[in-house]
């Protein structure tokens, strides 16, 4: 067995599909088939159950893509070390986040890591929050920024920001036509709700109206913003996102106003997997973002 057929085999396991993962590798097809057949007879097993469009790691394929998991690190990490010894911090970082203002803090981060340590590279993955902790957790990528609540064991997490929920208005809307840039969650019950799609977002929504015994009307759920901001355009309804999607009202014929009663936030962590022994960039990217952080609360 070579590393490159673990490397093959983590790829097909990741994208589960031979045509994507041979892309991916910027081989053909044919040849990334032939060798992971060739794994499966060195180690006597089949790891993959090869269905007409679709892939499926056997039980002997999830026990070796664990053990695949921690070979690639420990080669990823001796590298980085033997090239630190002459060269400083060296190695892929790799990132996780959601929308929101994840990706503007961990862009900051990154550029101000970089000026410490420019032989770092960095290799970045975005989706919502289960998807970027599914991928913590696989061990796909080290450090990731998400939105609370999350509900996931394992997860080693820290604050890192907080920024308030708003509401994104047509500019004709009667809410948009109060005077003032605030208003109450209870003034968003006669009128359909544009949220984001995860279910403890739904939850968490709903409990701002606890008071009024009436729950609000959800027209839509949406994983991206961008695609609730248009929808809002187009008045399907009122969009309930954190502040940070406000950043994309570059039409005049949207308003943005922050919720303030109840007073609501929406708080980001940066996460790692408890039981994965962080990388050597990993960790100094970590302690970078501790002491951010630190200085941030110092400044006040």
């Amino acid at each position: 067995m070579e590393l490159r057929h673990i490397r093959y085999f983590l790829a097909v396991a990741e994208e589960m599909n031979f045509t994507r993962a041979a892309e991916k590798l910027c081989i053909a097809q044919p040849p990334l088939s032939r060798q992971i057949k060739d794994l499966e007879e060195e180690l006597g097993v089949t790891l993959f159950v090869r269905k007409p469009h679709a892939l499926q790691l056997t039980e002997e394929g999830v026990l070796f893509h664990q053990y695949a998991l921690q070979i690639m690190n420990l080669v990823d990490r001796s590298t980085e070390e033997i090239h630190e010894i002459k060269g400083g911090l060296f190695g892929t970082l790799y990132l996780a986040t959601v929308e929101g203002s994840a990706p503007r803090l961990l862009s900051e981060w990154i550029a101000g890591f970089g000026q410490l340590h420019p032989n770092v590279q960095y290799n970045l993955w975005n989706g919502n929050s289960d998807d970027v902790i599914n991928r913590v957790m696989k061990e796909l990528c080290e450090l990731a920024v998400i939105m609370e609540p999350y509900n996931a064991e394992g997860v080693e997490a820290f604050p890192v920001f907080k920024e308030p929920w708003i509401a994104i208005l047509p500019a004709g809307h009667p809410l948009a036509l109060k005077e003032g840039d605030t208003l109450k969650a209870s003034e968003l019950l006669p009128y359909d709700l544009i949220i984001p799609s995860r279910s403890s977002r739904l939850d968490e929504i709903n409990s701002w109206f606890a008071d009024t015994g009436s729950l609000p009307t959800i027209r839509c759920r949406m994983a991206h913003m961008l695609t609730a901001y248009e929808l809002t355009r187009q008045g399907v309804g009122i969009s309930i996102y954190p502040a940070a999607s406000g950043s994309l009202s570059c039409y005049p014929d949207v308003c943005v106003k922050e919720i303030v009663k109840p007073a609501v936030t929406a708080s980001y962590v940066l996460i790692w997997n408890k039981s994965h022994q962080l990388s050597h960039v990993a960790q100094e990217f970590v302690d970078f973002v501790r002491g951010q952080m630190q200085s941030t609360d110092n400044g006040k």
